[in-house]
């Protein structure tokens, strides 16, 4: 309880968590957002940009974290997979509490109805949405070797491109660890981008459903 404690206070300051996690915190991080129902909570993009500039400065070394945080993330999604086929449509069914709530699970599946087996990789960089799209797709059936391949390729982007965008501008742009808080809005603001897209794609779709089905009422 201490160490959950701790955690929960650093979270508010992402340099410090990774310099206090380390390698180890860091990996259990990771495995707990994608694999935990109870882990969407935790920081991903933002934490593993923050990571990356603060491997820059050498405080931990960036090519040791990389593999072993890609690692984590297909492990946990791997989890996420298997409880979604073991808890089946039931999940739907859950009652809320403080570290799950349906609407979660259902925004994840309205996503992998819309991006089918691509959602593996595509909400890798939708903070919430990787945590639940591995248990839509165990809920719906897909085959895990498949669900495997579009794992493996989801981590080692998601991971990658995060870490090394924080570690290059932690290494080519003197200073960018004294404005980290803007770093951050960026990185958030472009993780929840897919998602404004696909919200605002679904609104249009639906209005065009809506404008076709009133033209057609009129006609009659």
């Amino acid at each position: 309880m201490d160490v959950l404690r701790e955690l929960l206070q650093r979270l508010s300051n992402l340099p410090e968590l990774v310099q206090w996690a380390g390698l180890i915190g860091l990996t259990a991080i990771i495995f707990s957002e994608t694999g935990l129902l109870v882990g969407f909570f935790l920081p991903g993009d933002s934490l593993l940009v923050t990571a990356g500039l603060v491997a820059a400065k050498g405080y931990i070394n960036v090519y040791q974290l990389a593999p072993i945080l890609t690692l984590a993330a297909i492990a946990g999604n791997s989890l996420g997979y298997f409880i979604g086929r073991t808890t089946g449509p039931r999940i739907f069914s859950r009652e809320n509490s403080i570290f799950f709530h349906r609407k979660h699970a259902i925004r994840a599946q309205q996503f992998y109805e819309r991006h089918g087996k691509m959602t593996i990789v595509l909400a890798q960089f939708m903070p919430i949405v990787r945590t639940f799209s591995p248990v839509i797709a165990g809920v719906g059936g897909m085959d895990f070797r498949v669900f495997f391949t579009y794992n493996v390729l989801g981590a080692v982007v998601w991971i990658w491109s995060m870490l090394f965008i924080g570690y290059f501008l932690g290494t080519y742009i003197p200073g960018i660890d004294r404005h980290i808080e803007i770093v951050i809005l960026i990185v958030i603001f472009l993780s929840l981008l897919p998602g404004l897209i696909s919200w605002l794609k679904g609104k249009m779709r639906d209005r065009r459903a809506a404008a076709a089905g009133s033209g057609v009422t009129d006609e009659i």
